[in-house]
């Protein structure tokens, strides 16, 4: 480590200053290792080593019949990786290899410049992947080390220390951080983001998908991704409760659920509960506040039993008659809307058959084990809610297992899951329960969304995750409409449980300390979660309608683009006062002979604007003056040549301009 510290002290100035640029280029490359393919990322960490290597030994760059090959070798490689030229993903790599490839092609200052300059793209690229309050920290860092390379090699031969260089660029974006903060509130917000992104930014988005095989919401629950953030009104819904409904699928070809034809408008005939039911559920209408995340799909997860019209600002939110929502265009951004629902509720209770045919529908040759079970089952003509329960008990002593890898099904994979393999997802036994009860003549269908989530006692909000995918089933019942029964919580209770239950729970003295730091990292996480959710509140998600909230609660009037303008362009001119009044009246020196110059001038003997002290003197002795005034200028322009141009102690000089100040009014 000292061999390296002196080596480093042995190099000349401009070698440290590379390195310095190389050491925040490395930095600013970083977060693009997390999606770049791997031989992008590694031909970028040999270009760096190589340049390092370089510069440590102050050997030759190399010449560029080498350096062209082989980005000519990249720029292809790009090319097969991504098969396209333009989009995110291409043109992200091609511009962390072309600042490579530049780092050792950089002869002049003018290619210093250059890197700089690829050094801010590349560093903004970051946010084409991710917007979150870690990536804004990286950035600032980031930003500071760019800065200060630059600055160190703006310096002239008296270069300040690193720390000295690091504390000044530091104390700029301080000094420029009120104006930004200033402007990011009070200038007119537009809707939706500033520029569009390439067409493959959202190309891995994940989210619920409108069909449904064995496997498919497997695969995305175990995702730790949040899909959506909740906050809730004045009171909170039971664990029990939280079933956010998404997606509806209906028709079933023996291997896989799709939505299938559904009537969008609100024909979905909600209607309320009996006086009692109202009068038994104390917090109806539940009302809340939804948060969802770019997931580049039109569907809106709601609580079940959300009445419409969905508050959704910016766009017009729609409704079919399964109680889905979904918005006329894909939204790219976050999404933050509100709804209410109500747990008493019944839905399509006087529905038609001819309305319910749809859900009874069964494609012919499949399952035939299940229909059989179905027949056996209902024999005795019981109502919906008896058959239903018949299945969940047939569930409960099967020995079921629930699990996030279950094995492959054949053509009939129902019947291989019900009475062979035993063993499956959400998916498995939503759909399986809606074949049954199919068959037993009762409409029936799947119901994809989440289910759960996890409340932060920080901030109050509840954060689901991809993890919380769920799929159950609906039935309908006469005059009761259709009603939920969750098969997979039948089979395994504990996938309702808050997050926090489903830990193991921890034995003895070590278990005692586990448990304790299991429960400090809870905190940490839960301050952690509370800090990115204000983030995204008040950053990403900061909408003009938020922005006109946020003032109209201050008092400011309503902003226009013409009074937002105006606004910026006065805070420019203030700050090019100030900064003009520190130039012109910072140097006390100056300002004591700017007074003496205005004194003189209005007896009608201005300086010249080429005329230096020493000319102005000599002229000035022509001036009608008492020979006391005389003395006093020419005495006052000696002393400030001297202080001007001259060198001297800092006791000195303040003793020099102490008799600037006594002259001074001898002079008028």
């Amino acid at each position: 480590m000292n061999a390296i510290r002196l080596h480093l002290q042995q190099l000349q100035r401009a070698q440290r200053d590379k390195l310095l640029l190389l050491l925040a280029a490395l930095l600013v490359l970083l977060p693009h290792t997390l999606h770049l393919p791997w031989w992008i990322s590694a031909s970028i960490a040999l270009l760096l080593g190589w340049r390092a290597l370089l510069t440590w030994h102050g050997w030759r760059l190399p010449p560029i019949w080498l350096l062209l090959p082989l980005a000519l070798a990249a720029m292809a490689g790009v090319r097969a990786e991504f098969h396209l030229w333009l989009g995110r993903d291409a043109g992200i790599a091609m511009l962390t290899l072309l600042l490579g490839f530049k780092l050792l092609e950089m002869h002049s200052r003018r290619d210093v410049l250059v890197v700089i300059l690829l050094c801010h793209f590349v560093l903004l690229g970051n946010f084409f992947y991710t917007q979150s309050m870690l990536m804004a920290l990286h950035a600032g860092l980031a930003l500071l080390l760019v800065l200060t390379a630059q600055l160190s090699f703006q310096y002239s031969d008296q270069q300040a220390p690193l720390g000295a260089r690091l504390l000044l660029i530091l104390r700029m974006l301080l000094l420029g951080a009120p104006l930004a903060l200033l402007l990011f509130i009070v200038f007119p917000r537009i809707q939706g983001p500033l520029w569009g992104l390439p067409g493959d930014a959202h190309a891995g988005t994940t989210g619920l998908s409108e069909s449904m095989a064995p496997g498919s919401i497997a695969s995305l629950a175990q995702s730790d991704a949040i899909a959506f953030r909740v906050r809730f009104g004045a009171n909170r819904p039971a664990a029990a409760q939280l079933y956010w409904r998404s997606i509806v699928l209906g028709a079933y070809d023996g291997r896989t659920w799709t939505r299938g034809a559904t009537r969008t408008g609100w024909s979905a005939q909600v209607e309320p509960g009996t006086l009692q039911e109202q009068a038994q559920q104390q917090m109806s209408p539940l009302r809340y506040e939804i948060t969802l995340e770019p997931q580049h799909q039109r569907w809106l997860p709601a609580l079940e039993l959300s009445a419409p019209p969905l508050q959704l600002a910016g766009y017009r939110a729609r409704e079919t008659e399964a109680l889905e929502f979904f918005t006329a265009s894909v939204p790219t951004e976050t999404l933050r809307y509100s709804a209410s629902a109500d747990f008493q509720s019944r839905l399509q209770p006087q529905a038609t058959r001819a309305a319910l045919q749809r859900w009874l529908a069964l494609p012919a040759g499949y399952n035939p084990r299940t229909l059989a079970l179905a027949a056996s089952l209902s024999a005795d003509h019981a109502a919906a809610p008896v058959l239903a329960q018949r299945l969940l008990q047939f569930l409960r002593a099967g020995a079921y297992t629930y699990t996030l890898e279950p094995p492959l099904l054949g053509r009939h994979a129902v019947d291989e899951f019900l009475f062979d393999s035993k063993a499956g997802f959400c998916e498995h036994y939503a759909g399986a329960l809606v074949v049954a009860l199919r068959a037993m003549g009762i409409p029936a269908r799947v119901v994809t969304g989440y289910q759960g989530g996890e409340f932060n006692p920080v901030d109050g909000v509840l954060s689901v995750r991809q993890s919380d995918a769920h799929a159950w089933t609906e039935y309908w019942q006469a005059d009761s409409g259709w009603q939920r029964v969750d098969p997979t919580a039948a089979v395994a209770p504990q996938r309702l449980d808050p997050p926090a239950l489903r830990r193991p729970p921890y034995a003895g003295s070590l278990g005692a300390l586990q448990s304790r730091a299991a429960s400090l990292f809870d905190t940490l996480r839960f301050e952690v979660a509370a800090l990115e959710n204000a983030w995204n509140l008040w950053v990403l998600d900061y909408t003009p309608d938020r922005q006109q909230a946020l003032l109209s609660g201050a008092q400011v009037p309503q902003l226009s683009w013409r009074l937002g303008t105006g606004a910026l362009a006065s805070a420019m001119l203030l700050c090019g006062l100030v900064w003009w009044r520190r130039q012109t009246r910072g140097d006390p020196l100056q300002q004591l002979y700017r007074r003496f110059c205005q004194q003189q001038a209005r007896h009608g003997y201005p300086r010249g604007a080429a005329e230096g002290p020493q000319a102005y003197a000599a002229r000035l002795i022509s001036m009608p003056a008492s020979a006391a005034k005389q003395h006093a200028m020419q005495e006052f322009l000696t002393l400030y040549s001297r202080l001007q141009y001259g060198a001297g102690s800092t006791e000195s000089r303040t003793t020099s301009l102490a008799t600037l100040r006594k002259l001074l009014p001898l002079c008028r």
